[in-house]
């Protein structure tokens, strides 16, 4: 159950984050910041994915010890 939660939260943070990320650029020429900001976007992404997936290794390690 907590598995569940923190992989629904990394995955709402995620999306907030794209979502801003989005509107702030909204048709403005791409400068230095806006290249450092895709850079935290895809690091966010990444970590997210990742957390999902640590997520889901505990999941099945736990279904595959018993509990």
């Amino acid at each position: 159950m907590t598995q569940r939660v923190l992989r629904q939260w990394a995955m709402a943070l995620l999306v907030g984050m794209m979502a801003m990320g989005m509107a702030a650029c909204e048709g403005e020429a791409e400068g230095p910041a806006e290249e450092a900001g895709e850079q935290v976007d895809d690091a966010m992404e990444d970590a997210g994915e990742a957390v999902e997936e640590m997520g889901e290794d505990i999941q099945e390690s736990a279904e595959e010890s018993g509990y």
